[in-house]
C-alpha cells in the first residue's frame, strides 16, 4: 500500500532511538522528508544517515531538550527551516522515572508537566499555523497504555499523560474539519531502554532480576511476550497517511492484548 507520504514533511522527537526510532523508521520507507530531534547531535547525526539510507527525501537531526520549553521553538522554527514547513507532528519524549503515588512530589510533577505536557503543546501551537494554512496535518502523541489502564508504580506518567490526552481529544474536535488530524498511539510493553529501565526499577523493589520482571509480566499479556520497536512504527505511519485522514481523536494500543478494555 502507498500510504501517500512522499514530499510530506515530518517532524519526529526525540527519534535517535526507541519507539521515535522506530516511527521515523516507518516514515523514511515511504519517502518522507525528516526532521529528527534528541538531545546529542552525533546520535542524530547517524541515524539521520542510517534513515536516508532507508529512503527518506532528506533527514536532519536538530538537538533539542523538551525540558526547556525554548527549545521546543527553536526545534519547530528549524524544522520549518530545514524543510520548508512540517505536515507531521511526532510528539515523543523520554518518559518519566517510575514510582508509587505514595512518593509522588509537586517538584516531581512540575518538573515532568513541563516534558509531558507544556512542550509538546507549545510545539504544536508553534506548528499549527502551518497546518492550518496548508488545509493538512498529522499529529501524533506517543502514549502509554497507562492511560487507559494505570500503571503500578508509574503514577507520574499515568498522571500526567491523562492530561495530555485531555487536551489531543479536545484539540481533534476544533481542527478535524481544516484536515488536521490527531491521534495517540499508546505502546503496551514493547522492548525498549525505557521498558528495561522500568523493568529494573521494579526488580530493584521487589529483589528479583530483570529477566524474572520482564517474564512475569509477559505472562499478563496475551501475546505473551513484549513487542519490539518494528512493531509500532508502521501504526504510526499508517495514521500519518493519506488512507487515515478519516481516523482522529482516537487511541491506538500496540500492547499485545494487554488492556483488557476496548
Amino acid at each position: 500500500m502507498d500510504l501517500g507520504l512522499k514530499g510530506k514533511r515530518a517532524l519526529v522527537m526525540g527519534a535517535s532511538k526507541g519507539l521515535g526510532r522506530s516511527i521515523a523508521d516507518a516514515l523514511a520507507a515511504e519517502g518522507a522528508a525528516l526532521v529528527i530531534s534528541g538531545r546529542d547531535q552525533a546520535s542524530l547525526d547517524v541515524a539521520a544517515k542510517e534513515l536516508v539510507a532507508l529512503g527518506a527525501a532528506s533527514c536532519t537531526g536538530i538537538p533539542a531538550d523538551v525540558s526547556k520549553g525554548e527549545q521546543m521553538d527553536a526545534l519547530a522554527d528549524g524544522a520549518i527551516a530545514a524543510m520548508g514547513g512540517v505536515d507531521i507532528l511526532v510528539q515523543n519524549h523520554g518518559g518519566p522515572p517510575p514510582g508509587p503515588a505514595l512518593e509522588v512530589t509537586e517538584a516531581l510533577l512540575t518538573t515532568w508537566f513541563q516534558s509531558i505536557v507544556l512542550s509538546p503543546i507549545r510545539i504544536t501551537n508553534r506548528l499549527l499555523p502551518g497546518m492550518r494554512e496548508r488545509k493538512y496535518g498529522r499529529i501524533i502523541n506517543v502514549g502509554s497504555t497507562g492511560m487507559l489502564q494505570p500503571l503500578p508504580n508509574m503514577v507520574l506518567s499515568n498522571t500526567l499523560r491523562a492530561s495530555i490526552m485531555g487536551w489531543m481529544k479536545t484539540l481533534s474536535a476544533e481542527v478535524a474539519h481544516e484536515g488536521i488530524t490527531c491521534n495517540i498511539v499508546a505502546p503496551g510493553a514493547i522492548r525498549t531502554d525505557r521498558s528495561l529501565e522500568t523493568a529494573g526499577s521494579l526488580a530493584k523493589r521487589q529483589g528479583k532480576t530483570v529477566d524474572e520482571v520482564i517474564a512475569e509480566r509477559s505472562k499478563t499479556i496475551p501475546a505473551g511476550r513484549y513487542g519490539l520497536p518494528g512493531e509500532y512504527g508502521p501504526l504510526v505511519a499508517f495514521l500519518c497517511s493519506e488512507q487515515a485522514a478519516y481516523i482522529t481523536g482516537s487511541i491506538m494500543r500496540t500492547d499485545g492484548g494487554m488492556v483488557r478494555g476496548w
